[in-house]
Order: structure tokens, then sequence, then C-alpha cells
């Protein structure tokens, strides 16, 4: 059996940075175009909890599950019994008849079964449709359409026993002209944002990626924080304090960054940081003198900067090594025909975007960086002088 491509979660030779990568180069390539692109991000009430069992054993065998293995998994689910503790005590047990096995290593592969037979009519070709277990996000590029495809889907779901959550799906359009408007759900307004966190990756409507660095500095911080009594610890040898700060603190640092396009400035943001938690780790401050080259050397890490090209380049073979079609390639192909639409709309008189980058220019106003520029940069600096 397959699941379909627009699911990521839990997939072979699928990740978040794959679902994050598609849906940054699709903003990327909307601004652009200077054309809007809409997304919602839906968010499912206790989806584990809620799948039906009935709903579960149907899903499998219309997917093609061995009816053996259908019987199999009945059986793990047959009279299932919990109980409840808390501050006065414990609860009798009672049955679970309803969702999936919490901590179980088959629980996620049979919810994206139940959410591929449940999506079937409604979802559309990656990227405008993707999913990461129960995070969905659904983008058009018109208003009218990403509300009509969330409707679809809040009906397709929630006959089925699943229910989207009105106070946590949310709404952002990318490169917005005035009066857009706002989406709705059965009446009820969806929350407008101007950032989403996604897969753990802070995307902004602007395209800027300020926020995200400021969240990975954050979370280097935080996993700083956890191994402080290792990284602090004078009996401690330098090298097993860098094989602890590889492990724990800087992966917090780099997650998704092979997908964003940072500026100098940023880069340094991150430097800096990194450079403040290897001379606390040492026990030296910059009243010592000890330049930074010293500091990464006796930490045995190189430049972060240099770590951020390097896991964009292991990205970008990833992507081109790709044997089957994903969301990636048909961003590719979109990036090709978005170029070629805009290069000849450009011909047409009074074209209303063309004030807004010319009048860009005119002022000076910095190049926004690309993560196609940033790549090829990239491997520029690997070719010999």
């Amino acid at each position: 059996m397959e699941i379909c491509e627009q699911q990521y979660g839990f997939m072979p030779r699928k990740s978040t940075t794959d679902a994050i990568f598609a849906l940054r180069i699709l903003m990327e390539k909307y601004r652009d175009g200077q054309r809007e692109v809409h997304c919602v991000f839906v968010d499912l009430e206790k989806a584990y909890d809620r799948v039906p069992r009935e709903e579960l054993w149907y899903c499998m065998r219309k997917s093609g599950v061995a009816e053996k293995y259908v019987r199999v998994v009945q059986d793990m689910y047959e009279r299932s019994r919990t109980v409840v503790r808390c501050a006065v005590g414990q609860t009798e047990e009672f049955k679970v008849e309803v969702g999936l096995h919490q901590r179980s290593a088959l629980s996620p592969f049979l919810f994206a079964i139940v959410m591929h037979q449940l999506s079937e009519e409604v979802r559309q070709e990656s990227p405008w449709t993707m999913m990461f277990a129960d995070d969905i996000v659904i983008c058009s590029e018109s208003r009218e359409q990403v509300e009509e495809n969330l409707e679809r889907w809040r009906f397709a779901l929630e006959r089925r026993g699943m229910k989207v959550s009105r106070s946590k799906t949310e709404y952002m359009c990318v490169n917005e002209r005035e009066g857009s408007g706002t989406v709705r759900l059965q009446g009820e307004e969806v929350k407008k944002v101007q950032e989403f966190k996604y897969l753990g990756s802070t995307v902004q409507s602007n395209g800027e990626c300020g926020k995200e660095v400021k969240k990975r500095v954050q979370a280097g911080w935080n996993g700083w924080r956890k191994v402080l009594g290792v990284l602090c610890d004078r009996k401690i040898s330098a090298r097993i304090k860098a094989k602890v700060y590889r492990t724990v603190v800087r992966p917090a640092m780099l997650y998704g960054l092979e997908t964003v396009s940072l500026r100098k400035r940023q880069e340094s943001e991150l430097e800096v940081a990194e450079l403040k938690m290897l001379r606390f780790s040492l026990g030296v401050t910059r009243l010592d003198r000890i330049r930074n080259e010293y500091i990464r050397g006796t930490a045995h890490v190189g430049r972060l900067g240099d770590k951020v090209r390097e896991t964009r380049l292991r990205w970008f073979g990833h992507v081109q090594r790709r044997e089957r079609e994903t969301a990636p390639d048909t961003v590719r192909k979109l990036q090709r025909f978005l170029g070629f639409a805009n290069f000849y709309r450009r011909f047409i008189r009074n074209y209303s975007s063309v004030a807004g980058p010319l009048t860009s220019l005119l002022r000076g106003k910095p190049k926004k960086l690309t993560w196609t520029d940033q790549a090829r940069v990239a491997f520029q600096q690997l070719l010999p002088d």
C-alpha cells in the first residue's frame, strides 16, 4: 500500500524539513512574482483520541492492508481499558472504545492511513496541500478558494468523527494587498496572523526570518541550560564538552535553517550567541582577550555560519537525488512557470505590480535574499581559487 505524497509525517525518506522547505519556497516565489498566496493552517482537536475504531478498520481495508493484519490490530484494541490518576487518587478501570493507543509506535502509521482515506476527495497536489500527521496546510492563490477548500476539509473530516479546532486554526496571507479580507469557517472568522510556527520553524508573511533566528538562539540557550552541569564542570575535558555541545545545543540552533535565507547580520547573531555559550563553558570572558578562533579550536567546533552552509548544500543534494517527484520538485516546476508568467506580464501596460518594485529600487531598498541565491553562493565558495 502507498500513502499519499501530501503526507510527510512518519513516512520513509520524508521529514519536517521537506514540508518546511516546500512551504517557504512557495511563499518566496509568490513574493518574487508580486502575487498573493493564501495559507490556512488547520489544527485538529485531539486528533489521535478522536479516531473512531470502525473508521480505522474501514480505512485499513480500503487502503489494501491484508485482512490478517487488520485482525491483529483489532486484537490489540479489543477490550482495551484504562484508568485516570489525579491528586485525590485513581479511578476505576473503564473501557476505551475510541482513539488510537498513546505511546504506541504503530499509532502514527495508523493515523496516516486514516488521513489518507479521509482526505482522498479534498486534498490537492503538493504544495497546495501538505500534511504532517494531524498538521494540515491548505494553500491557494485566492482567499475565496482557500475558504472553500477549508470548508470542504471540515466537512470531510467531521462527517467521519474528526473535529477541526476553530480556535487554533489560523490564516496567513503572503504578499497581501489592501482589502484582502479574512477567511471564515461556518460563519466564524479564522484568526489572521503575520507569522506562524509550522513544525517548529517560524514562517513570516513578509518573507523575513529575523524571528526564526531569535527562536533558534533561544532554543540553543534552552538546550545549553539543560546540560549546564556538564558544560561548566571544570573537571570534564573540553573534548567531552564539545561532544555534548554538538549533540544537544547545535542541533537545536540549526533546526530548519537549511531552508532559511539568512543575511550576514543574522549569521553573526547566531555565531555571537554560540560564542557566549562556548566562553561560559570554558570559563573564559571577553576581558581575557582571547580570540574567537582559539575558543572554537579549544571547544573543537567550527564556525556556525559554515555549518549552516554545509547543511544547506546537503539538503540541496538531497532534493536533487530524490527518486520520485515530491513537493520540492513540484515547487521547482512552479518556480519556472511563475518566472515565465512574470516576465511576459511586464509588457502589459499599467501593470500594477511594476510600481512597487521600481519604488523600492529607487529608494535603495535591499534585495530580498532567496534560498536559491544562497545555495548558489555556497557552491561558489566551495570552488578553488
